[in-house]
């Protein structure tokens, strides 16, 4: 590995100025103080967190929640699962890249912790999956701010059983100076009242480890990601916890077309 992770999103899905995702974060964490009920939910360490990817416009807030939270428990590594939208894998690349750009800076990789995966699981190195790839992608500002000091992996899957990720995030899960990012979106351009219904499926599911729900009535781009964290989580005996739920409409007031958001920790 001598190479790096270029930001092929960044002033796409998010700034390229980093001090405008400042101003996003300062804004975002003002409501959060201002309106949050439960304000205990600050206080979770997660061991992992499932945090949406579109533009920061749109999922922006439901996003920086949970990695606000995730800042808590002070990993030293962090690996980002998302599902490849650009690029067909029948199975799970992992990111051999040296260093990860973004706004703030590089992020180091670390690629003796990935050695140490290849020992245990069956992954390839595609890396047109990797670049461009923005559902891991738009992770990465976030962790660079909440957590400069950690390093990260990324792992991209594409055609693959949830079981199989499922049992790479419970060896990570050993360590506990590991932390989990699972990326994933709800569903996709249904109207407002379809797409709440559907999302509440995805919401209940996460809230209740119900992996019944999440397999029937559940639709999320990540869902294979998804149904993983929550397998780990009924074996680990780990709690869930919502953080937030929104859509784009409201953002864009678009209510025909929208897609679904949700962010939540296991701890």
């Amino acid at each position: 590995m001598n190479s790096i992770r270029r930001a092929g999103n960044k002033g796409r899905f998010y700034p390229a100025d980093p001090e405008q995702i400042d101003d996003m974060i300062v804004y975002w964490n003002s409501i959060i103080d201002e309106n949050l009920k439960d304000g205990s939910v600050l206080n979770i360490h997660p061991k992992a967190i499932i945090s949406p990817h579109a533009g920061y416009i749109f999922s922006g807030f439901t996003a920086n929640i949970a990695h606000r939270i995730l800042a808590n428990a002070k990993p030293k590594r962090i690996i980002v699962f998302g599902p490849s939208h650009h690029v067909y894998i029948k199975g799970i690349s992992i990111g051999k890249f040296d260093k990860y750009d973004t706004p703030y800076g590089y992020i180091d990789i670390d690629g003796e912790y990935i050695k140490s995966l290849e020992k245990e699981f069956d992954f390839k190195f595609d890396s047109q999956a990797h670049f461009l790839e923005h559902s891991t992608e738009t992770q990465m500002p976030f962790i660079k701010k909440y957590n400069p000091e950690a390093k990260i992996i990324e792992i991209i899957y594409g055609n693959t059983h949830y079981t199989k990720l499922y049992q790479i995030i419970r060896f990570i899960l050993k360590d506990p100076d590991n932390a989990i990012v699972i990326s994933s979106d709800l569903s996709h351009f249904h109207n407002l009242e379809t797409a709440e219904q559907i999302d509440q499926n995805c919401l209940t599911g996460v809230a209740n480890k119900n992996l019944a729900i999440l397999s029937s009535d559940c639709e999320a781009c990540g869902i294979t990601g998804i149904k993983a964290i929550i397998e780990a989580a009924i074996k680990l005996d780990l709690k869930t916890k919502l953080l937030d739920y929104r859509t784009s409409a409201d953002a864009s007031k678009d209510e025909d077309r929208v897609v679904g958001y949700m962010s939540a920790a296991v701890f």
